[in-house]
């Protein structure tokens, strides 16, 4: 994904409707527990850069292009070899498949064992390698060490596959100023963390869900959590905040804290909407198509409504009951 799709009001509604594929997608494919045969072709690369646009972001991500999409190994390394940061140095591990792979790895965490970045791809390495449970062991370890990074919620996605990958995040029925949209992704995330600090719940709303597309899940639920404090009384806010506390090792943290809200704000579609797409992301697709129809119902030409709409023919596209 790039530096400019991470920040949420960039994306396209249709980048949702794909996300809504991708979720059935996942649900379809994906097996309960991890399969004990021969993984075939290469372990997935999963470096982030966040909002870099330095030149070595720039063509590590070029590498990691030729590495998961063209399947190229080799020209991967040659720009991986280029550089010495521990993004490289994983990437050099990888492209490297399947010879010293692990052990290279291996290596790598005992010299950088506070690195989320390393121990999952540390799990991936030994997840290919069929050596199941120490995987599982490095993935937990990833959540752990960085539990606000893309590297632990990459993790997750690895420890959960019964459920779409990555977080749900929080669509707000509002956007950011205009003057704030038409700044590079750079400036709008500190644009929106400035406005975050002195401008309201919905400022926070939108910091926070910036801070989602960017990884960092923590960030954002404080951001939420802030925000439901200032306007305790906003269905937004307090949606925003259930949300934020998403967490795959104990969905039902966020589901008690939303669930009740459909009594408290009986015609608020936000809380109806997030529901719907909270039970997509735990795989729980009938209760999903139910809360987001009813969504759609309480304003179908609103942005949620849209929404709504998008993931709805998104199901109905791929056949899921």
């Amino acid at each position: 994904m790039t530096p400019r799709a991470r920040v949420f009001f960039l994306v396209a509604l249709a980048a949702l409707v794909a996300s809504g594929v991708v979720v059935i997608g996942v649900l379809a494919t994906r097996s309960n527990v991890p399969s004990v045969k021969p993984r075939k072709h290469l372990p997935p690369l999963a470096l982030d850069f966040g909002l870099r646009t330095d030149p070595e972001a720039r063509a590590l991500e070029q590498a990691q292009s030729l590495y998961d999409r063209n399947h190229d190994k080799e020209r991967a390394k040659q720009i991986f070899d280029r550089y010495h940061s521990l993004e490289a140095e994983v990437g050099t591990a990888l492209a490297g498949w399947p010879s010293g792979t692990v052990a290279r790895l291996e290596t790598l965490a005992a010299q950088n064992p506070r690195s989320a970045l390393v121990a999952l791809h540390l799990g991936i390495a030994l997840y290919w390698s069929r050596r199941d449970q120490e995987a599982v062991t490095a993935w937990r370890t990833a959540e752990r060490l960085q539990p606000d990074s893309p590297y632990a919620v990459s993790a997750s996605s690895f420890l959960h596959p019964r459920f779409a990958p990555g977080l749900p995040t929080f669509v707000p029925s509002f956007e950011a100023p205009l003057q704030i949209r038409t700044l590079s992704p750079q400036r709008q995330v500190a644009a929106l963390q400035a406005a975050a600090r002195s401008d309201g719940a919905d400022a926070k709303i939108l910091y926070g869900v910036a801070l989602q597309r960017l990884g960092h899940p923590r960030s954002a639920e404080r951001e939420f959590a802030a925000a439901a404090r200032e306007a305790p009384n906003d269905p937004e806010a307090r949606a925003a905040a259930a949300v934020g506390l998403f967490d795959k090792d104990n969905p039902s943290l966020a589901f008690s804290r939303l669930g009740p809200l459909v009594r408290v704000f009986p015609h608020a579609q936000t809380v109806r909407f997030h529901l719907g797409l909270m039970l997509l992301w735990i795989a729980q697709v009938a209760k999903a198509r139910e809360e987001l129809q009813k969504a759609r119902v309480e304003a179908p030409n609103s942005a949620l409504g849209r929404e709504a709409t998008a993931y709805l023919q998104a199901l109905r596209k791929v056949g899921t009951n």
